[in-house]
């Protein structure tokens, strides 16, 4: 809210969460039951048409944010390079209030006006008498009414609110206090009205000028630059009547200058125009790409983890992938165009330090990952996707989830024997993962059940055990003999092929684990991940802890999203060890057969700032 809220601050459907286009479903249904059994002459098209209508502005807010996000993650027409948190995240979740408040007046309006009844679908004047009174009367009395609003009064009680974002998004133009949102709402209504009221309106004209406010409204707040500069050339007085992002971004930068809602007009003729406008519009437009430091390619898990991408739902991405995410019919379409990209996308830019960090997407699930028939499909894209790194400039490539499994590629080390002379390092991040299972198991622990299918993790970390004099047990005999064969003879005596699940209180867990050997486990079992993946929790006796991660630097800028299951600002210690191995300018591969070294990665971390993480712990 704003620093000292004023009165009618809150929106009052705000404790409703959801619940709240509960509100509609009355005049919704209204419409709906009038239009259907009316003569077609007495059909009511402008009521019929504010849910369509509603639907309609969600989804193309939703493609804003996400083809914003998208650009800005590119950076070459970015405007302001600052980090945008968790907390703007949370304060302009209610982005859609503006949406439900519009549908609700015109729904009132509408059921008591009676002239605003049996409007046709197109009347050109009404075009006309739109345009005059939003050119004159809305942004003349928006100019005034901005200006007054950065009085020290009124902006610590309504506008500081909105100026809380200085990297806007698109859905922070609609993001007010109540009562300065109705002041708004009161502007856009005079073109609205004069047409019911001289009886020019038309269905088309009204929901048309609600689409272009949508339009103009996220356009200024995008944080990106893309108006192209032909337009000014071919007819410069445009700039008197067309804003542009950059130009007010400026607004949320400087704070007294560029006032206007869409025409910068006024500021000009008000002298309140930034003098540096046309100098920002010009670098933001040409821009430069800035190149990754650090890439780290993840994937697509479920079909509704698509939404959950920082590209994708904003409330989602902010929150753990939940295992219970509502399973969304409208994922699977979407999801199935994604499967048909050619090649991996940005979804995040992050920067550590001097470290530019981005997060590559693979878009493919894990179902295809996981089947012989999309096997080849995804080594040649993550094939493609280490190529571009390299000519990138990258110095880093982690493989995150999936895109490390010795069947798809032998932990990455297939790229580097096909590409001797690859620049860019392959870091699988087995050894700080196995530093953060370390860290998750009990003090004093003496010996522990070693689960899941035999694997580099399950190697790196079961000599870091028996080097603790740990002792490791097994129950599976091939697993057993993999690793043994691996470890040095004076280690043999730590690692013990056991008969019974009952031994031992800590289980370290990987993939293959199934749900008849969690019931095999005596009440108080510690499971502890070392899978990217997490185990099924089905003991409500046993604790589970996280998978392998860390606690981000404080300093680490632009996070914004959650990494699948982890909570914020926790990232997964193999992405994390791409970071750290660029921030130590290691000049080492750490893929197939090559180890970092558990505490010099350990180390290496804590000294740049990441901190242990364990679930378990920090519940407690």
């Amino acid at each position: 809210m704003a620093s000292k809220p004023g009165p009618l601050s809150r929106w009052p459907w705000q404790d409703l969460g959801n619940y709240k286009y509960a509100l509609l479903a009355p005049w919704a249904a209204r419409s709906t039951y009038k239009f259907v059994t009316s003569r077609s002459e007495e059909r009511d098209l402008l009521s019929f048409a504010v849910l369509p209508v509603l639907l309609l502005r969600l989804l193309y807010s939703q493609l804003w944010i996400t083809v914003s996000r998208h650009q800005t993650a590119r950076s070459k027409h970015r405007i302001i390079n600052k980090s945008l948190d968790f907390d703007q995240v949370d304060r302009e979740r209610n982005w859609d209030d503006q949406i439900i408040l519009t549908a609700l007046l015109f729904y009132v309006v509408n059921a008591a006006v009676p002239m605003a009844q049996g409007m046709p679908w197109w009347n050109s004047k009404g075009l006309v008498v739109s345009l005059v009174l939003h050119v004159g009367p809305v942004e003349f009395l928006y100019y005034w009414f901005h200006r007054a609003l950065h009085h020290h009064c009124l902006y610590s009680r309504y506008h500081s609110h909105h100026h809380a974002s200085i990297v806007t998004e698109p859905i922070t133009s609609v993001i007010h206090p109540f009562a300065e949102e109705l002041v708004y709402f009161t502007l856009f209504a005079i073109p609205l009205l004069s047409m019911v009221g001289t009886n020019t309106a038309s269905v088309v004209v009204a929901n048309g000028y609600l689409v272009y406010i949508d339009f103009m409204n996220y356009l200024g707040h995008c944080n990106f630059e893309f108006v192209p500069k032909c337009l000014f050339d071919v007819f410069p007085p445009l700039k008197y009547l067309m804003y542009t992002p950059s130009f007010h971004s400026l607004h949320h930068t400087q704070f007294r200058t560029n006032y206007s809602l869409f025409m910068p007009f006024y500021d000009y003729l008000y002298g309140t125009l930034d003098k540096s406008s046309d100098d920002l519009y010009e670098r933001a437009l040409h821009g430069r790409e800035e190149a990754p430091d650090v890439v780290h390619l993840t994937h697509l898990t479920t079909p509704e983890s698509i939404f959950h991408l920082r590209l994708g739902f904003a409330s989602l991405a902010s929150a753990p992938l939940a295992s219970r995410l509502l399973r969304l019919r409208a994922a699977y379409p979407l999801a199935a165009l994604a499967s048909l990209l050619g090649r991996t996308f940005r979804s995040e830019a992050n920067r550590l330090e001097k470290l530019n960090v981005e997060t590559w997407v693979v878009p493919r699930y894990t179902s295809q990952y996981r089947s012989k028939e999309g096997v080849h499909a995804v080594s040649r894209l993550i094939e493609k996707a280490v190529a571009d790194a390299e000519a990138s400039g990258a110095r880093v490539l982690t493989l995150g989830l999936l895109n490390q499994a010795y069947e798809l590629n032998k932990n990455g080390e297939l790229y580097i024997i096909r590409k001797p002379n690859l620049k860019t390092k392959i870091v699988d991040g087995s050894s700080l993962a196995a530093a953060a299972v370390l860290h998750m198991i009990p003090e004093g622990t003496k010996d522990v059940l070693l689960l899941g299918n035999a694997n580099k993790i399950s190697f790196v970390l079961t000599l870091a055990l028996c080097e603790r004099e740990i002792q490791v047990q097994m129950v599976d005999k091939d697993s057993y003999d993999c690793l043994k064969q691996e470890l040095r003879p004076e280690m043999h005596k730590y690692l013990v092929l056991s008969c019974s699940y009952d031994d031992s209180k800590v289980w370290l867990v990987g993939d293959g684990l199934t749900d008849q050997e969690q019931r095999k486990a005596r009440d108080g079992v510690h499971f502890v991940p070392h899978s990217q993946f997490p185990p099924k929790a089905i003991r409500k006796d046993c604790v589970y802890h996280s998978t392998p991660a860390l606690v981000v630097p404080d300093s680490f800028e632009n996070l914004h999203a959650c990494e699948n299951w982890l909570p914020r600002r926790v990232m997964s210690a193999w992405r994390a060890a791409g970071i750290v191995h660029a921030l130590e300018k290691w000049d080492a591969h750490e893929c197939g057969g090559k180890v970092t070294g558990v505490d010099r990665a350990w180390r290496a971390a804590l000294a740049h700032g990441f901190r242990p993480y364990d679930r378990h712990a920090a519940a407690e």
